[in-house]
């Protein structure tokens, strides 16, 4: 007879869930025990850098991954990247090693007493079977409700006596839909009032991208001679940034953000939500006269849009039946945002040098997975994402995502055998959140540049401050931070880049060797604009 281990090892083979994410602990070696030889095991040093891995590797190979957990402890620690896995809409499998069910009356040592509630709100669903024999079709389950829209983390519990149980019948291994088109009635009113715009505007978000609805988007946007925003703070790229049609990226605060609309009178919201905000700017949500119109596989999200009607569709579906039902127009397609003025020199140099520096020697396939705050806003001036699937950021704004995500990224690359260049940049601040990463990418000897603009400071939080007038503000400067011994002591090469010249063949050199490289590049410590 089956055991349930060897039952739910089928059940994952046959659901191509043959990596698993994580940092063994106690509660789990029932399950990981004689781990078989067609599974692979990628080792993080802690949890939280388990779980953006796995959510790097779900989002570039476009599938769910399996994180596994070390009871409650464990979980906690990779809780802030369960939250960004939530927000980033990435289907994640979380399973958690549970205490022995015969001891589980007293709460011995590292039980977790209430462990489907420990994750929520930021699960699709939570499980501790009640039978062990139930344990494959929980599998089965958190599969389904993990990619179904809108795609999100599930988790399960799991105690470690249960694996050696005799097995129930294996569950049938069933597909599920994971995009769903428009209502026809509700697509007809958009496209009415869309042909009777006169001034419309597209404002695309994430979903865009997930989707694979680039043409898509491109295709309507021509035929209606529209611009093209991207949401606030969006986790992905959403749109070819080299179109003339493209305006950048909307600010995230209310007022400034209805003021960036100003002149439309009709707001195609396609894939985002309506909107996301930080920080608290009063204003109108959208300019006078103007009228939204939101698309999104979220109901939650529609309801909570404090403007707009709603559509509830796949965003490439929605785009691509909107454009055939739209007529014609004449009027002229915007002609395209000026570029950036070259920036100052300075020394050290400011964020616009240092990417304009890096967009000079950007690889034409390359994958940019950034987690830098303060430089964001230079970054996105000057690197402009051209091609689908090739910008990754966390949608939630918490820290610690981006080093261990880009490995998890460049994984995929590997997995896929699309082989594309993985750079990272990542704030001096935001390294040291999940730097244990980088021993995983130097175990797996991972061609991974990482670029990191040094500051010694959380500049972010300096700009917040002035901007809401909050001086006084401790701990916001990092001094004595030596980031290339810290990556020489994860086995990663390092350079520092103290000459933008020397920047393209470092970049060059780090994605031409068999292992990680970390570039810090000294940048000038004024603090950027909030807004």
């Amino acid at each position: 007879m089956a055991t349930v281990r060897e039952t739910t090892y089928d059940l994952l083979r046959a659901l191509d869930l043959t990596t698993v994410f994580g940092n063994p602990g106690s509660t789990e070696e029932p399950f990981l025990q004689d781990f078989p030889a067609d599974f692979h095991y990628v080792h993080a040093l802690q949890e939280a850098s388990a779980m953006a891995m796995a959510d790097g590797y779900a989002q570039a190979t476009a599938r769910p991954a399996h994180v596994n957990l070390h009871t409650a402890p464990g979980t906690g620690n990779g809780m802030g990247n369960l939250v960004t896995a939530w927000h980033n809409r990435t289907p994640l499998i979380v399973s958690a090693g549970q205490q022995t069910r015969e001891m589980l009356l007293v709460e011995p040592r590292l039980a977790s007493p209430r462990a489907a509630e420990l994750v929520r709100p930021y699960v699709k669903w939570g499980y501790e079977p009640a039978r062990a024999q139930d344990i494959p079709a929980a599998f089965m389950r958190a599969y389904a409700t993990a990619v179904q829209p809108p795609a999100g983390p599930v988790f399960l519990s799991l105690p470690m006596d249960d694996w050696d149980r005799v097995a129930d019948p294996p569950p049938q291994v069933r597909t599920v839909a994971t995009r769903f088109a428009p209502d026809p009635a509700r697509l007809r009113d958009f496209a009415d009032l869309l042909a009777g715009s006169r001034a419309p505007v597209l404002v695309l978000g994430a979903a865009v991208d997930r989707a694979g609805a680039w043409p898509a988007a491109v295709e309507l946007a021509e035929w209606l001679a529209a611009p093209v925003w991207a949401a606030p703070a969006p986790e992905r790229a959403v749109f070819p940034e080299d179109h003339p049609q493209f305006r950048g990226v909307l600010p995230y605060a209310i007022g400034p953000l209805a003021e960036a609309l100003r002149g439309h009178d009709t707001v195609l919201v396609v894939g985002a939500p309506v909107f996301r905000y930080y920080p608290h700017v009063p204003g109108d949500h959208l300019p006078p006269g103007a009228r939204l119109l939101h698309v999104t596989d979220d109901p939650e999200e529609a309801a909570r849009a404090p403007v707009g009607e709603s559509l509830l569709a796949d965003a490439g579906l929605a785009l691509t039946a909107l454009r055939e039902l739209l007529p014609s127009t004449d009027r002229a397609r915007p002609g395209p945002r000026p570029d950036p003025a070259p920036p100052e020199v300075t020394d050290p140099p400011n964020p616009d040098a240092l990417f304009a520096a890096l967009a000079a020697c950007w690889p034409a396939d390359g994958v940019l997975v950034q987690e830098s705050p303060s430089n964001l806003a230079a970054l996105r001036r000057r690197v402009r994402i051209r091609r689908p699937a090739s910008y990754l950021t966390m949608a939630s704004g918490g820290l610690g995502f981006g080093l261990p995500a880009a490995v998890g990224v460049a994984l995929a690359e590997r997995d896929t055998g699309r082989g594309r260049p993985v750079v990272a940049v990542i704030g001096d601040g935001s390294f040291h959140y999940s730097v244990q990463a980088l021993w995983t990418a130097a175990r797996l000897r991972l061609p991974l540049a990482v670029v990191v603009p040094v500051n010694q400071q959380y500049a972010i939080l300096k700009a917040f401050a002035e901007l809401k007038h909050t001086p006084g503000v401790p701990a916001l400067d990092l001094p004595g931070l030596d980031v290339t011994a810290v990556a020489r002591g994860y086995g990663c090469a390092t350079t520092v880049v103290d000459d933008l010249d020397r920047l393209g063949d470092a970049v060059a050199e780090a994605l031409a060797a068999d292992r990680p490289t970390v570039l810090p590049v000294p940048i000038s410590t004024e603090v950027p604009a909030i807004l």
